[in-house]
């Protein structure tokens, strides 16, 4: 089963009073290289969604990353998953794992084990003490009603409309449910 990363960045992070992609963490790499750097540990193909205009050298992202442009960023996430999911058309995936930008603590076992759990008829969760995480991993299935997102409700309609192919994964790491909105979540 072949996977593909999607790691979504346009947002504003309006919350962290700054451009929280660059934000640094403790080990001198920004916020979202590190994240991208944790999904290209995994997955084969790791594509980045970000504003329009921007370029992968702006945040020092690794080579290998495909950037996908969001002209519409600022209306929400379900534009720039949208993006994200029309770039997919050239894809021979089988599933997409939406990872965001700004979670940079998933643990490249917990990424493996969605991969490894993933189908193209199904959308995957990772569940860490009783609780649903991220990255959400959609099975070629679902990519057609992706590219269709719009506002600010990343991608809850069409989890809702397939709640009979929901599979929550059991996982042992916090990661996914740990993400930056403040300045202060940086150095825990």
């Amino acid at each position: 089963m072949t996977v593909v990363a999607l790691v979504l960045a346009a947002g504003l992070g309006s919350r962290f009073g700054a451009d929280k992609r660059r934000a640094m963490l403790p080990d001198g790499r920004s916020l979202l290289a590190h994240s991208v750097e944790r999904a290209q540990a995994v997955f084969d193909e790791v594509r980045v969604v970000l504003r329009e205009g921007e370029r992968a050298e702006d945040f020092g992202l690794p080579a290998g990353c495909r950037v996908i442009h969001s002209p519409q960023a600022a209306l929400g996430m379900g534009h720039s998953l949208a993006a994200g999911a029309v770039s997919l058309c050239d894809s021979d995936a089988q599933a997409v794992a939406i990872l965001l930008g700004d979670m940079p603590w998933i643990a490249p076992e917990t990424l493996r084990q969605l991969a490894d759990a993933a189908t193209a008829s199904t959308i995957l969760f990772p569940l860490f003490d009783g609780q649903r995480g991220h990255p959400v991993v959609f099975g070629r299935d679902f990519w057609p009603a992706l590219t269709q997102l719009i506002g600010d409700e990343g991608a809850r309609t069409v989890v809702q409309a397939n709640r009979d192919r929901c599979v929550l994964v059991d996982v042992n790491d916090a990661g996914v449910l740990r993400d930056v909105d403040t300045p202060a979540a940086l150095g825990s």
